[in-house]
């Protein structure tokens, strides 16, 4: 392994690994993304990604639409916009817009926990209300929430298949430099029954975080009313696959060198959290294509209205669908579930 970290979350982990050993794959990706978020704005050309909102403001649009179109069949009660991990406030602003449009102004409430990102937010959403963890909204209310990219940013535990045995695949270090082992045995409860035969060598992924962000957010939902709309690249699972990720500068890189200096990520396994929230009594749509729901909602006829006249305008219009659309870019990769009150209605597009 090569490269260096920044001396503080570098300092932390090797401090963490001396005192206990090495540590879970989890909680080296907690340290990590924690320092990560919170020193940058990572979004754009000058970032290390980009996510649908920064492509065209059609995806928030649309995304606003589908948000006002159940609060209105739900009879229109007093309700709370909330988006976890909200970037830089793009998505929001273009949502709120298109609500406003048809009557709903909420108050606005990010789950948002970098002071660099708040910064950006509260400039473009002067009214935001923040919160460093879904446990402090609203306690009254109807909640409409949206979750864009954001559970795959939550860390991952990871199990390995060696021999006979299932075991944790952990972090350890050599100086500063981190790298993956393979710790102790699991026992094989831990494991699902299908997939516990699996070749030596296979990985499971799991987020405990994730379940738990979904369930205390669905168990919410019930009680108050509204509707959550979780959109991310991912699978259902639970299946065998690493799917731990790094991007810096637009590019992948090694998820085990420079902690804290690049995105990490894993594929969001959108079965298991969907099991997870129906045990709170919510309804809980099929996960589907991103493709699907944005053609569902009139992305074509919006992208019509929104490509004016102009020819360059037409074609940054038919490039931004392209991206957030085709099967080689985010249309498929990408996915969407809906989580909703058992006394709403159903959601448009599933």
């Amino acid at each position: 392994m090569t490269g260096t970290a920044p001396a503080d979350v570098t300092a932390a982990l090797v401090e963490a690994i001396r005192q206990r050993g090495p540590i879970s794959v989890a909680h080296y990706m907690a340290v990590a993304n924690a320092h990560y978020y919170a020193t940058r704005d990572p979004l754009g050309s000058t970032g290390d990604f980009t996510t649908a909102p920064e492509i065209s403001q059609m995806f928030g649009e649309l995304l606003g639409v589908w948000l006002a179109d159940l609060w209105d069949r739900a009879g229109r009660p007093a309700a709370h916009y909330v988006e976890l991990g909200p970037g830089r406030g793009t998505l929001a602003n273009d949502a709120l817009r298109a609500m406003a449009s048809v009557g709903l102004v909420p108050d606005v409430h990010f789950v948002e926990t970098s002071p660099a990102l708040r910064a950006v937010q509260a400039a473009r959403v002067p009214r935001v209300i923040f919160h460093d963890d879904p446990a402090t909204l609203p306690g009254d209310g109807a909640l409409l929430v949206i979750a864009n990219e954001f559970f795959d940013a939550l860390p991952v535990h990871q199990l390995i298949r060696g021999g006979a045995n299932w075991h944790e695949r952990r972090v350890s270090c050599h100086g500063p430099l981190f790298l993956p082992v393979v710790d102790r045995a699991v026992p094989e409860s831990l494991i699902p029954k299908q997939l516990r035969d699996s070749p030596a060598g296979s990985i499971i992924e799991s987020s405990a975080a994730g379940v738990a962000i979904i369930t205390s957010l669905a168990r919410q939902i019930v009680a108050q009313g509204g509707a959550a709309l979780i959109i991310d690249y991912g699978y259902d699972g639970p299946a065998v696959g690493e799917t731990l990720q790094a991007v810096k500068a637009h590019g992948y890189a090694n998820p085990f060198e420079q902690p804290g200096t690049q995105d990490l990520s894993a594929h969001v396994d959108f079965a298991t959290l969907g099991a997870a929230a129906r045990l709170t009594g919510a309804e809980v749509s099929p996960a589907i294509a991103q493709a699907a729901l944005l053609g569902a909602l009139g992305i074509a006829a919006r992208a019509t209205a929104l490509g004016g006249a102009a020819s360059d305008q037409r074609d940054d219009v038919a490039a931004a669908v392209a991206r957030l659309t085709g099967p080689d870019a985010m249309g498929t990769l990408f996915r969407a579930m809906a989580v909703r009150a058992p006394q709403w209605p159903e959601p448009a597009g599933f």
